[in-house]
């Protein structure tokens, strides 16, 4: 009898891993009926999701949510600089897909005399509040289906450098002015993902321990050409807490999670990517989405990411510590 080839058998264990991944996909949320538009960064899945707009503290919001499910951990994902919110939709769709409220912020406010928008911080802080009112507010979509105890975050460039910051309980510019150490951080706050991210001192030099209280996983784009890849790289090594995950995706620049590239108004990345929009969206989201899950205690999850999700996704290379 002949056995299948080395290849062969790659070939099986990814088709087996896409179709459990899709069976957990749909079982996280219960099954819905099919996007309108399949195969789009706006809906990326077979799982139904909606978005209503919110206002969270000071700051206009979109609140991306799926059709059906309870008890859903609630996720801040905090913008890099200068990028509106309605750029994170395929990506908060995705993530909203895997069973999480995902909130996405335009936070306005000046660094250093230049207004824009700009991640600090504290913005954990006012979504939790947000999401205890509004799982009791009566004419909220999500009323009574939210779980504020399960906050995770997420964060692209400037945002993510806001939530290492989050991670540590630190209050410095220019992501936070005026509070005492270990005020920004909720106590609700489970884990974090972010993409494109990394604590390099501006100019270069060593990066700093980097004291997490919860789980992180960076997602960094191979291709990057504004967060350095090398960068990611020294930030996992300084990340103290474990579990931790660095998650180098093939082909993606530092807009392999916005539904364009080079956004309007935000610094633009000179390098280019070489694979499809739609696919770096999906990596990233699946990866972000299935490390929180991990990390709020999800079997399936924690078996994806820990021992065989790398080995069935080409589009990843992946080094984790537990």
């Amino acid at each position: 009898m002949a056995h299948p080839t080395q290849d062969a058998q790659r070939r099986i264990s990814r088709s087996l891993a896409a179709g459990m991944l899709g069976f957990a996909l749909l079982s996280a949320v219960g099954t819905a009926g099919p996007a309108a538009a399949v195969g789009t960064p706006q809906s990326p899945t077979p799982v139904t999701t909606f978005v209503y707009p919110a206002a969270v503290g000071a700051d206009a919001a979109d609140v991306y949510y799926p059709e059906t499910g309870n008890r859903l951990p609630v996720v801040l994902l905090q913008q890099g600089a200068n990028v509106d919110k309605s750029h994170y939709e395929g990506f908060a769709r995705t993530v909203a897909a895997f069973g999480f409220v995902v909130v996405v912020p335009n936070h306005v406010r000046s660094v250093f005399g230049m207004p824009g928008l700009w991640a600090t911080s504290d913005q954990g802080l006012t979504t939790v509040a947000w999401s205890k009112a509004e799982n009791t507010r009566a004419d909220s979509p999500l009323a009574g289906r939210l779980d504020p105890a399960s906050f995770a975050l997420l964060g692209h460039s400037f945002g993510g450098a806001a939530g290492v910051a989050t991670v540590q309980g630190q209050c410095a510019p220019p992501f936070c002015f005026g509070l005492p150490p270990g005020a920004v951080k909720p106590a609700e706050l489970k884990a974090a993902a972010f993409f494109g991210t990394n604590n390099a001192p501006p100019g270069g030099g060593p990066v700093a321990p980097v004291n997490n209280t919860v789980p992180v996983a960076l997602i960094q784009g191979d291709a990057d050409g504004v967060a350095a890849p090398a960068a990611a790289q020294a930030t996992y090594e300084a990340l103290l807490g474990k579990p931790k995950a660095l998650v180098k995706a093939a082909g993606v620049n530092h807009y392999g999670i916005t539904n364009v590239q080079n956004p309007a108004g935000a610094a633009p990345d000179p390098a280019g990517q070489t694979v499809g929009q739609t696919d770096s969206i999906r990596t990233a989201a699946r990866w972000s989405a299935l490390f929180l899950k991990a990390a709020l205690g999800d079997v399936f999850a924690q078996s994806y990411v820990r021992h065989w999700g790398d080995a069935a996704d080409n589009a990843v290379t992946v080094q984790q510590a537990h």
